[in-house]
């Protein structure tokens, strides 16, 4: 590798870290500054360098889901005042930049993108980008009565505010949050009923697919020893409603979401390959960004193209490949995004690879099963990645992300076999105005009359079926947002039989519209 760019970025070292003290004495739980500074040092120790510490000059920390717009119920909001600071005070480190994200789950692999071109550029020389979710002590720790301390320990406050990047646009608009579109589990099962429409499956024949599609994601689970629920699951025990295993958005059963309520951080040290020398880091350790690309789908859910495709995604797998000289053909490990099965789909779909690749979808198990680990999920499919290609030099590794509701899209493509020529990403300004300008419908607010179903689900909880949600199209081919009627017989009725493309009649609410079927 000595021909290499001196200023190539690489990622050099990782590390993962899973905390169950929630479920046996939360008391003894580490706060999330606690968890990434165990990632970080490890993460550090990795990298087989000398004096990694002392020369980190960035660290970029992922938003913690508690801090992220929205009503987040008990979780105490910016409990940390600068988390970046915060890590790097408790690891020694410190760094002329601290970095807090925007929120979303394709933030761990934008960072990368973005802390390569630094590198490649030279404003960055060593970075440390780590996240960590702590949903399920404080939760349990709630539940409880008791106080944790976090809020007031050494880690609140360092004294400063961090810089903040990425996109800080809210995911929905009042018009979604009033019809329940502030809920991931509300909406993504909005894609799963579209593209339930495109396969032209009922919804019995499509639920049981849905088990088939992500049992295989359980067993991958089951092997991981970082996984929350590392358990398999069976095709018919995930598409089975039990009292166990309820339908929380129609058509998905539990067991089919991700899974939030979970303690989890990771780290990557990111570098050029003439500081990797400098400092002594091997290079068997070294990891190289071959491809990449970000993006986002025109960004309310209601305005969408559609709802079985991603523009976006379909753009930023173009922008990666070719970028890396690869076609999907050379991709040994996948790693897709997979809050609910639509966006694996969606992904699976715009990426050019079969629901059943023999090659399998995630490296880690997926959100549901090894965890979701909130807007920080992917930083553990990286790691995860980077410990893939190192075990097989010269292979090829594919890792995306997904933030809010298929709206934010990075991925990167990983390999042990060096870049060639300067590092250089296409500026992502360039492609997005053309994703932009997709036409699409026109939405109303306040809509009248005879109209048809485009998508829709049944919105459930513990106590049972609440409302329906409608996406439909008047007359006029404007599209709109409406409630269905919350009696039982029309909800039991909208999941059992095929509702889209249904007829009936839309009237304006001063909150929700209403729709009633013909």
């Amino acid at each position: 590798m000595s021909n290499l760019d001196p200023r190539t970025p690489i990622l050099v070292g990782g590390a993962q870290f899973t905390q169950r003290t929630a479920k046996t004495s939360v008391k003894e739980s580490l706060n999330p500054i606690e968890m990434m500074a165990k990632v970080a040092g490890q993460a550090i120790a990795d990298t087989g360098g000398k004096n990694v510490v002392a020369a980190i000059d960035t660290v970029s920390v992922v938003r913690f889901t508690a801090d992220s717009p929205g009503d987040q119920g008990r979780l105490p909001k910016r409990m940390f005042r600068n988390a970046p600071h915060s890590l790097a005070n408790r690891i020694g480190a410190k760094p002329r930049r601290a970095f807090y994200t925007a929120t979303g789950g394709n933030t761990p692999q934008w960072l990368v993108n973005r802390t390569a071109e630094e590198i490649a550029n030279g404003e960055c020389d060593v970075a440390l980008l780590a996240g960590a979710e702590y949903i399920a002590s404080m939760l349990a720790a709630v539940k409880q009565g008791i106080d944790l301390g976090w809020g007031s320990g050494p880690d609140s406050d360092p004294g400063d505010d961090p810089i903040e990047i990425g996109d800080m646009r809210a995911g929905t608009n009042d018009y979604e949050r009033r019809h329940g579109l502030a809920f991931p589990v509300n909406v993504y099962p909005l894609f799963e009923n579209g593209l339930r429409g495109q396969k032209h499956r009922s919804p019995a024949e499509h639920l049981k697919w849905l088990g088939q599609f992500f049992s295989p994601f359980t067993r991958v689970a089951s092997e991981n020893p970082y996984s929350w629920f590392p358990t398999y699951r069976s095709p018919e025990e995930i598409s089975t409603p039990s009292e166990k295993n309820r339908f929380v958005g129609f058509p998905y059963t539990k067991y089919l979401n991700a899974v939030i309520e979970v303690d989890m951080a990771a780290a990557v040290v990111m570098t050029s390959v003439a500081k990797a020398r400098e400092l002594g880091i091997p290079e068997s350790k070294w990891v190289f960004l071959h491809g990449c690309g970000d993006a986002s789908d025109i960004w309310h859910v209601s305005e969408r193209v559609n709802y079985h495709s991603s523009p976006a995604i379909r753009t930023i797998a173009k922008k990666a490949f070719a970028m890396a000289g690869k076609s999907i053909a050379d991709i040994s490990f996948i790693d897709l995004y997979s809050c609910f099965p639509s966006a694996v789909e969606i992904g699976c779909q715009e990426f050019g690879i079969a629901t059943d690749d023999p090659r399998g979808l995630t490296i880690t198990g997926g959100l549901p099963y090894f965890g979701g680990a909130g807007n920080d999920y992917v930083m553990h499919s990286i790691v995860m990645m980077t410990d893939k290609v190192r075990k097989n030099p010269g292979k090829f590794g594919l890792a995306t992300g997904n933030g809010w509701y298929v709206t934010k899209h990075s991925a990167g493509i990983y390999s042990t076999t060096p870049t060639q020529g300067k590092w250089h990403r296409e500026d992502s300004k360039s492609y997005q105005k053309d994703i932009d300008a997709e036409a699409h419908p026109t939405v109303i607010e306040k809509p009248s009359g005879a109209a048809t179903v485009e998508t829709y689900t049944v919105v459930l909880d513990r106590r049972g079926k609440r409302f329906g949600i409608v996406v439909g199209r008047d007359t006029n081919n404007n599209r709109f947002l409406a409630h269905t009627p919350d009696d039982d017989q029309t909800l039991d009725w909208m999941m059992r039989e095929e509702i889209l493309g249904k007829h009936g009649t839309v009237t304006p609410g001063d909150v929700t519209n209403l729709f009633k079927f013909s």
